[in-house]
């Protein structure tokens, strides 16, 4: 930060669900990593000036909200807890943001993401501009402060890494209980229910986003979350799911058959979309960039595309022009972390980024090829996604979810093992 400046950032509020019911809490990413607290209605304040100061406003204790809507840290505990400089009240949150942008040259703040919060900061300046009489100065610069935050969040620490591997492991055992409770009286929201069962069992009471359970023709919809059809023997299943772990993502994709085994089609289709991942997968270390990833992987399913006759052409040309597109329409992966499609920019002046140890990735190549796909029928409503989470090392990478099986040969077994035992 620059001197005689002053950062600023707003904690989530509660939102409500239907009338008087909230949805569960889920703190500001930026604010919970600069903070570590994880309460609504809360400012922190970053302050440089002689010296660097941090304070923090929040709500006060109180005894009849408490027992009607959860304990509160309390500024006095907040101060102890979080290793603050100064807490207040979040009541004093006029006289304190006054003090604090008071004189300062300079305002670090995230605008746009709680307008309400924003309003509030510009009626701030317009008061100090109107009192030069009383010693008041309004802040003269607005600078973004994501442009300096997300790049320190694109780099996870050990303590990062740490909670981003534990929440790979529980969503790795969730994946093969889905896999072992599979078949064909089951429904989608079932093995729904037993991914999120795992999770929360497991200490991690979220997914970090919408689970995803397609089966057949559904697994051809990108983003399908209704979950709400029957499984069908013949037919493959993908799993898009991961836990949040104490505000940390997980995100793994995988596909199996209904029935425990892969017909011949669906084995060629399948091996094809692993075959480009694990090609892909072998491309990230430093230096290397997401773009060299992606076109690895599209690369290799488009030479197999065109083996099965599904495309026609010369190989160069069909990847110039896109012709997998209509099969393989998404990006390789993106940046994971607080959130599951993390902040951090992917190039830098107009130019991929390259790789560096401690950012964290999915690799996610797919097939997705509808019921009204103009192919040979063997191919058709098939949606096929496998996904792995990666740590970028200085030596390569790590792939934190590669406890969750993805080999044909092993899929098939565990769905054999457990239908044994079922």
């Amino acid at each position: 930060m620059a001197e005689n400046s002053v950062a600023v950032f707003s904690a989530a509020s509660e939102l409500t669900r239907s009338r008087d019911t909230e949805f569960p809490f889920r703190q500001d990413s930026d604010f919970y990593y600069l903070s570590g607290f994880n309460e609504p209605d809360a400012v922190l304040l970053l302050l440089k000036g002689e010296s660097q100061q941090t304070q923090l406003l929040c709500r006060g204790k109180n005894k009849l909200a408490e027992v009607w809507q959860g304990r509160r840290l309390g500024p006095e505990q907040a101060k102890e807890v979080l290793a603050i400089d100064q807490t207040f009240d979040i009541e004093e949150q006029s006289e304190r943001l006054r003090e604090a942008l008071n004189g300062k040259s300079r305002v670090y703040m995230i605008q746009g993401v709680y307008p309400e919060f924003d309003q509030r900061l510009f009626d701030i300046f317009t008061l100090l501009r109107s009192g030069p009489k009383k010693g008041w100065k309004a802040p003269t610069e607005i600078f973004d402060a994501r442009t300096l935050l997300h790049e320190m969040r694109l780099i996870k620490s050990d303590a990062e890494i740490a909670l981003m591997r534990e929440a790979a492991a529980i969503s790795c055992d969730a994946h093969h209980r889905a896999m072992a409770f599979a078949n064909a009286d089951a429904t989608e929201y079932q093995l729904e229910a037993e991914i999120h069962h795992e999770f929360a069992m497991r200490g991690a009471r979220s997914p970090a986003y919408g689970t995803i359970v397609g089966g057949g023709d559904n697994a051809c919809i990108l983003h399908y979350t209704e979950n709400s059809d029957g499984l069908n023997r013949g037919d493959l299943v993908l799993i898009d799911a991961g836990c949040e772990l104490q505000m940390y993502a997980a995100d793994i994709t995988r596909t199996f058959p209904v029935s425990g085994q892969f017909s011949e089609p669906q084995k060629i289709l399948y091996q094809l979309v692993l075959d480009a991942q694990l090609a892909a997968i072998a491309m990230v270390k430093p230096g290397n960039t997401l773009k060299q990833v992606g076109d690895t992987a599209i690369r290799v399913l488009t030479q197999g595309l065109l083996k099965l006759g599904i495309l026609n052409g010369e190989l160069d040309t069909l990847i110039k022009e896109k012709a997998f597109s209509p099969y393989y329409m998404h990006g390789i992966g993106h940046w994971l972390g607080l959130d599951v499609h993390d902040v951090g920019e992917y190039k830098l002046d107009d130019v991929e980024r390259p790789f560096a140890p401690g950012m964290v990735l999915t690799i996610e190549p797919g097939l997705y090829i509808d019921a009204d796909a103009d192919v040979d029928a063997q191919w058709r409503s098939t949606g096929i996604r496998i996904e792995d989470n990666l740590l970028v090392t200085a030596e390569g990478h790590e792939v934190l979810t590669a406890a969750a099986i993805k080999e044909i040969s092993d899929i098939e077994s565990l769905m054999a093992a457990a239908n044994a035992l079922a």
